[in-house]
């Protein structure tokens, strides 16, 4: 019997025991939703910037916006990484494990610096939002990149689940943001002097 397939995990695997062509349009659509939504975040910034002085504050950006610019790309990252015609798990798992350190250590910068700031007491949601859940899907990544050659179909899910919920994290905090500075504005307007 002659049989190229090799086990999963060695150098040089047979590109059928790497199922990605199966998830293309998936990756597709992820992909494409970041890259829209990544756009779409540059009008939030012309608001911010077209809001005034008080809107937002250097750390308030690199707290609040930046981190959505960045979960944006990840997600579309991740769905180029899984695009690419791999023939081996390493370069999979390579790809991956270098993305979900990254994103990973970004959102432990990103709680530093929101316990830091002051124009904004933060609540459960924010929390969990701009904190928890990002390290739940950069931890996903990068776990799967360990996994993914042991158990490939396992790690397709968990990794196609990191770039969903990227691609969610990011639309609510893109919403979030918008609707308080939204507010903010109100509030502004309200407490000017008639005259």
């Amino acid at each position: 019997m002659n049989d190229d397939r090799v086990a999963f995990g060695s150098m040089t695997a047979d590109p059928t025991l790497l199922p990605l062509h199966e998830w293309e349009s998936f990756y597709v659509i992820i992909g494409t939703s970041a890259a829209a939504l990544t756009g779409l975040m540059f009008v939030v910034i012309a608001v911010v910037a077209d809001a005034g002085p008080r809107a937002a504050t250097p750390l308030g950006i690199a707290t609040f916006i930046t981190p959505t610019i960045v979960h944006f790309c990840g997600a579309l990252l991740i769905s180029a990484i899984i695009s690419a015609p791999w023939h081996e798990h390493s370069g999979v798992q390579v790809a991956l494990g270098a993305c979900g350190i990254i994103g990973f250590v970004w959102s432990l910068l990103v709680w530093c610096g929101a316990r830091r700031v002051d124009t904004y007491s933060m609540v459960f949601e924010d929390w969990a939002w701009h904190v928890a859940l990002p390290l739940v899907a950069y931890g996903a990544t990068l776990a799967t990149a360990i996994i993914f050659a042991r158990a490939t179909e396992l790690g397709l899910f968990m990794i196609g689940g990191a770039a969903t919920l990227l691609v969610f994290i990011g639309i609510h905090n893109a919403w979030d943001t918008i609707t308080h500075l939204i507010l903010q504005r109100f509030r502004r307007e309200q407490e000017k002097p008639e005259g």
